[in-house]
């Protein structure tokens, strides 16, 4: 069954609090390189079929029921390839 992907992130105008804490954290670890972190979510939702219907129904279930769209933005919405976790390990 196929795995469809959102991810939301904070609007790029707002303070995101967790990402400022967890870059000062990597600074304090002495890892450098790392001008900012930004924390976001991310959703898989396991459908039947990954049809064009079902990809719009997703679009409209994440803008009206997954994000806050004052604060966040919905930045993709992907098929996930099944393949991967496989790859990861």
């Amino acid at each position: 069954m196929p795995t469809i992907v959102v991810d939301v992130m904070p609007k790029a105008e707002l303070l995101d609090p967790q990402g400022k804490a967890v870059a000062g954290a990597l600074a304090r670890l002495g890892y450098e390189g790392f001008d900012g972190v930004r924390i976001g979510k991310r959703f898989e939702l396991t459908v039947a079929d990954a049809s064009a219907e079902t990809l719009a129904a997703v679009k409209t279930i994440a803008d009206e029921i997954l994000s806050n769209s004052v604060i966040e933005d919905v930045v993709s919405i992907s098929v996930a390839d099944e393949a991967a976790p496989e790859a990861a390990q």
